[in-house]
């Protein structure tokens, strides 16, 4: 039985811009971009609600189709809304429009899942039997850059696409985020096998980000990653009022950037 939890940003009364999708065959996030744009919120909500749910995006040139058959009737219905402000609005929106990522994961068979990604929401494969973790992004250091972002009017980029598939046993775990908590999966994941990883920390470590500071933090820890990482965050996924106690707890220590926040898990 899945479950899914989102929340805005702590201590901030901005929006919350993430949308989130949860059901038996199939979960998304879609993380709207703020920093550019308007409409954010909307947007990511919009490309949710319209999220082929029963038939998987396996390349690009879906991807983009999809896209292109949905973007018009938003972009049209918030030029409306634009003109309604002032010269400024309609500037912003004309040169901006509305961005957000998108990641989904879909059941396709007891033993498969297969998984589309644009920009830096992540989707994620756990098996307790193998200990191992798969994910749809690149490498940690990359979210220190600016992501590719599905934009209401501005055409896709295929280098922004990612898909696969994740091969199930009966011990599976499938979740998706948005990219904070996402980069917190990951780091913690990493520092837990740190001598396999050990190029991809030292890239991180590197780069000199905020993100390089989380880390800096985070590898002082002790800790097993299933039990003391994955296990309550998968357990608060149930529970809002837990799941914003957890990204406190990792906030206050500074292993997490402010964001907003969402879980999903399938």
């Amino acid at each position: 039985m899945g479950k899914s939890v989102s929340i805005a940003k702590l201590n901030d009364h901005a929006p919350n811009e993430d949308a989130v999708f949860c059901a038996p065959q199939c979960i998304a996030v879609s993380d709207g971009a703020g920093g550019c744009g308007l409409y954010a919120d909307e947007w990511s909500r919009y490309l949710i609600e319209h999220l082929p749910k029963d038939t998987p995006i396996c390349s690009f040139i879906e991807l983009d189709a999809w896209v292109d058959s949905i973007w018009e009737a938003f972009y049209n219905a918030k030029e409306e809304c634009a003109k309604e402000g002032d010269g400024i609005l309609l500037n912003k929106f004309y040169s901006e429009g509305s961005c957000a990522t998108i990641v989904a994961a879909w059941k396709t068979d007891e033993n498969e899942c297969r998984w589309a990604a644009y920009g830096d929401s992540v989707v994620f494969h756990y098996s307790h039997k193998t200990g191992l973790l798969e994910h749809s992004f690149t490498r940690l250091a990359d979210f220190s850059n600016p992501p590719r972002l599905v934009s209401c009017k501005d055409p896709l980029e295929e280098e922004g696409f990612n898909s696969g598939v994740f091969h199930l046993d009966n011990t599976s775990e499938v979740f998706a985020a948005s990219d904070a908590l996402s980069h917190y999966i990951l780091m913690m994941y990493e520092l837990s096998k740190s001598t396999m990883y050990a190029s991809e920390l030292m890239e991180e470590q590197m780069k000199q980000t905020n993100n390089t500071g989380l880390l800096q933090v985070a590898e002082q820890e002790n800790f097993d990653f299933e039990k003391d990482i994955l296990a309550p965050l998968l357990a608060s996924a149930g529970s809002e009022k837990e799941f914003r106690t957890l990204m406190s707890t990792l906030y206050d220590k500074r292993e997490i950037e402010s964001d907003d926040y969402t879980l999903v898990v399938l």
